[in-house]
């Protein structure tokens, strides 16, 4: 038999050395590879093989239609941030938008948001949006927010005033949506460019697979055509990771002839190929840690009258969860706070008792916020925890402040949820976070703040078990194990090939190489 290509001279996760790929799948690896006969071989210079990284929650359109925004993430004061809208406003003509993001309050002195006064200073004239970085809350200038009607704020949502009673800009949660007269849909073509752009970085990093968490409505869809987007872009060659899109719960509906609740037609969970797929609902439980606003069981730390809220009302979200789960769909809930987790628990749980359904890899997302008598529940229903490792560094620091310390050691929880005995994925939630999976396994393995601080490191993972939740967890989550996230025959010849072994030495590698059905679409220069 002849291959395709076989890949040689390396050191696989498998202990073995070579790679054999026919048609876009592994057919042999170790000696078995190497004594084939070949179209091509490829010398891998001793580098490191693992399966693909595949990021089992991000937002790719989000990320790559962002790279054009001001950039806030290293803003470490309310001037800084004037100061970067100001030099971008300087750039365009008059009453044009001026769109930021990624700036964190949390991150700025004296940890108070920016308001529309200091935007109007630095931008006269200009439309001006600036996204937070948890994406659950939105700032904007006065004549951003004259054209909104704040008369009818969605519940879920609130407009944050200051003391005399106006609005400082600041629009959380779904009162965000007020804004979408004004900004949606967003054309077909930038979400195409924004694949484009995103699916480019993430080859660069080892990323072969994501999840999409939420299309099509919703505070994170971008169009209700979303889909055509993906499909666009794989049609043009610019969809160049394997992507399962998550549809938002605003766009099902009960559908005639006793089909369910879905989409129309009939489709949900499962319909697509290995490049593209329909995955879970997507629901809003609740909101953000570290903007304060998700729902907690007892008030943030410091602030007594403040326990968060729910997007939607609680009824309705128990009872979405279970016409989904009646007609078929996996089902993925956001929820963050304690509370939150609570409720989503009970929804699972009555949807389950009332009609079982042997593996239904429901899921809760982030799932931030786990007590030990939660967690016992969510392994006993049989459900996915899908939380962030890289949320500990980037915003650890944000979360212990809203937390206290007492509440730390329940919060994204990784060996606690192993050891339960729940298969774990791994995701970055990009772009709320770098999304780069050797940054995302470091601090898995080390559970350290950005300041250096520990951050309940007793759910610290090994390097083995951190490369395994990126790898296969993530493919377990997406039903996705039987073609990804190992390196054996008949699999996907997706992998990544780094400069060292992230078993030992997750700080020193770099990434190589990224193949993607057996052909390298990335190689380092």
């Amino acid at each position: 038999m002849q291959v395709d290509a076989v890949y040689e001279n390396a050191r696989l996760v498998t202990g073995d050395t070579a790679l054999a790929v026919l048609h876009g799948r592994i057919v042999a690896l170790g000696d078995d590879a190497r004594e084939l006969s070949a179209r091509r071989r490829v010398d891998l210079g001793g580098g490191f093989v693992a399966p693909g990284f595949h990021d089992a929650h991000n937002h790719m359109a989000w990320f790559g239609m962002g790279l054009d925004d001001v950039p806030l993430s290293d803003c470490r004061s309310v001037d800084e941030v004037y100061a970067a809208v100001a030099r971008r406003a300087a750039e365009l003509p008059a009453g044009s938008w001026v769109v930021g993001s990624g700036y964190d309050q949390n991150k700025l002195a004296g940890g108070e948001h920016p308001d529309r006064h200091g935007l109007d200073r630095a931008a006269p004239g200009m439309l001006v949006r600036l996204k937070h970085t948890s994406g659950h809350m939105t700032l904007v200038n006065s004549a951003v927010l004259d054209r909104l009607d704040l008369a009818n704020v969605p519940v879920g949502g609130d407009v944050v005033r200051s003391a005399d009673g106006s609005p400082t800009g600041l629009l959380r949660e779904q009162a965000q949506l007020l804004l979408r007269p004004l900004t949606y849909p967003t054309p077909l073509e930038s979400v195409v460019r924004g694949l484009d752009r995103a699916s480019q970085q993430y080859l660069s990093e080892g990323i072969t697979s994501v999840q999409e968490a939420g299309i099509g409505g919703g505070l994170v869809g971008e169009t209700p055509a979303e889909l055509a987007a993906y499909q666009l872009a794989r049609e043009r060659g610019v969809l160049r990771v394997r992507s399962t899109v998550m549809v938002a719960a605003s766009v099902l509906h009960d559908l005639p002839d006793g089909a369910g609740f879905g989409l129309d037609l009939g489709l949900r969970t499962g319909l697509g190929d290995e490049w593209l797929r329909v995955g879970p609902m997507k629901l809003f439980a609740d909101g953000s840690l570290i903007g304060r606003t998700c729902a907690m069981h007892e008030p943030f730390d410091g602030e007594p009258d403040n326990r968060g809220y729910f997007q939607v009302p609680e009824d309705e979200l128990t009872r979405t969860i279970r016409q989904a789960h009646d007609a078929g769909w996996q089902i993925a809930t956001h929820a963050i706070g304690d509370r939150a987790v609570t409720v989503v628990l009970d929804a699972y749980e009555a949807a389950l008792a009332a009609n079982p359904r042997a593996d239904h890899r429901h899921r809760i997302e982030h799932c931030a916020v786990l007590p030990p008598a939660e967690l016992t529940r969510l392994a006993a229903l049989g459900l996915i925890a899908s939380p962030q490792g890289r949320f500990v560094n980037e915003l650890g620091d944000g979360m212990r402040a809203a937390l206290g310390e007492s509440r730390v050691p329940w919060c994204y929880r990784l060996r606690s949820v192993l050891d339960a005995g729940c298969v774990l994925p791994a995701s970055s939630d990009r772009p709320v976070v770098d999304g780069a999976p050797l940054l995302g396994l470091a601090d898995m393995v080390h559970r350290r703040t950005a300041t250096g601080e520990p951050f309940a490191v007793e759910e610290a993972l090994t390097p083995a078990e951190a490369l395994r939740a990126y790898t296969y967890g993530s493919a377990y989550a997406t039903f996705a194990e039987s073609y990804l996230g190992t390196l054996e025959p008949g699999k996907l010849a997706d992998f990544v090939v780094l400069s060292a072994d992230p078993l030992s030495t997750v700080e020193d590698a770099r990434v190589l190489g990224t193949a993607v059905g057996g052909e390298l679409l990335y190689e380092a220069s």
